[in-house]
């Protein structure tokens, strides 16, 4: 349809072309008093079919060029392609006023080559103007008391700040980035390309009923999360055809657009630092803001499955944080009070192991009973050095 459509244009184009310039040609030939060349229909339907062939050869080029152009547009900002456009407007309008005394002229080449020339390079500049200049048109449209405000309010990002927070499908599927973007922890723009939605797509169509829940339930955060009045969502409509994988999309993607990755898979999370690609983990973010524990700590957990090594029980803590209990599986399913021993933080997450808190009690209370016996011998030794004391002098008496 698309190649149709460009023929037609330059069908129209052809036509016109030859009826403007066709008569001159034939005069320079000496055939301008050919009714059968030279005429209007005659000149439109010769124009048209050079244009034709031409189309045949060229369309192709035209059609990868225009994709190109869709490409490069779709990867920018609203922002950008409107301030542009105005400065591409006001750099057209300049042109024209520039323009009209070389048309009055009169002299070849400067009166119908020179303006359109103008146009081109003066249209250009006004759209780079525009599109790099936002913040000075954001002003200039803004009232004076907005623009005070904004004098005093207002900072610019820094070079720390990432506009756009591009959102993996694993994240989107666990739901807590709804209650941190909630809470303003996340700025900027959330990005949802289109392939990530699609995929979030394919797995809620699923015939595995866990992975369709799933599916399903990454959808329903993605229309929470477009509701939410302080959070700005946005849509990606370009894709990498190039490219299978969609987080090797999602790399090149924040690549492009200067973005950050936000994800919970730890090998993304690792493919990422490794090319240099911003990226949030939400799971190291969780790991962060969990309480820290010291040993001796006491808390009370309810022990739900036997451990690896023999005795040992498994509870959690409502964070997900795993508690390892020595002797564990003697109290499973039932409230225990445990006391700490020692915390270990891995690549997974925090570790915390512990022991019944009235074992470490029994435990004390022996060591002091060992304490007080080993203390007793000592007392009834001196008992008889002063027993042979007090003999040995009755005898010496």
């Amino acid at each position: 349809m698309q190649k149709k459509v460009i023929t037609f244009f330059m069908l129209i184009i052809g036509a016109s072309l030859g009826v403007t310039f066709l008569p001159d040609l034939w005069q320079l030939m000496n055939l301008a008093k050919n009714n059968v060349l030279n005429n209007t229909l005659t000149n439109g339907l010769i124009g048209a079919l050079i244009f034709f062939i031409i189309s045949l050869i060229f369309v192709k080029y035209i059609v990868l060029a225009i994709k190109e152009v869709e490409k490069y547009l779709s990867e920018q900002s609203l922002t950008y392609l409107l301030f542009g456009s105005i400065g591409g407007l006001i750099g057209l309008a300049i042109g024209v006023l520039v323009s009209i005394p070389l048309f009055n002229l009169n002299i070849p080449i400067i009166d119908n080559v020179v303006p359109i020339l103008l146009l081109i390079v003066l249209g250009y500049l006004g759209f780079r103007v525009g599109a790099t200049r936002t913040e000075e048109w954001r002003k200039i449209f803004t009232s004076k008391s907005k623009k005070n405000i904004g004098e005093v309010l207002d900072r610019k990002a820094d070079e720390s700040f990432r506009k756009y927070k591009i959102l993996d499908t694993s994240v989107i599927i666990d739901g807590r980035v709804y209650d941190i973007a909630k809470t303003g922890f996340l700025e900027g723009v959330l990005l949802i390309p289109n392939f990530v939605l699609y995929e979030l797509q394919y797995i809620a169509d699923s015939g595995d009923s866990i992975k369709r829940v799933r599916g399903r339930r990454g959808l329903d955060i993605l229309n929470a999360l477009q509701k939410e009045d302080g959070i700005s969502v946005e849509m990606y409509d370009g894709d990498f055809e190039e490219i299978t994988e969609v987080d090797s999309k999602l790399i090149k993607l924040a690549k492009l657009l200067d973005g950050v990755v936000v994800t919970n898979d730890y090998n993304l999370n690792k493919v990422c630092e490794f090319q240099n690609v911003p990226v949030l983990n939400i799971n190291a973010l969780a790991n962060a803001v969990k309480p820290v524990v010291v040993p001796g700590e006491t808390m009370t957990v309810q022990v739900l499955k036997d451990g690896t090594e023999r005795q040992q029980g498994v509870a959690y803590l409502d964070d997900g944080t795993m508690v390892v209990v020595e002797d564990g599986q003697y109290y499973k399913n039932k409230p225990l009070l445990v006391v700490v021993t020692s915390a270990l933080q891995t690549a997974a997450g925090r570790m915390i192991f512990a022991k019944p808190a009235h074992a470490q009690t029994s435990l004390d209370e022996t060591t002091t009973a060992d304490k007080e016996e080993a203390e007793k011998p000592t007392d009834n030794k001196m008992d008889s050095v002063n027993n042979n004391t007090v003999k040995k002098k009755k005898r010496k008496k």
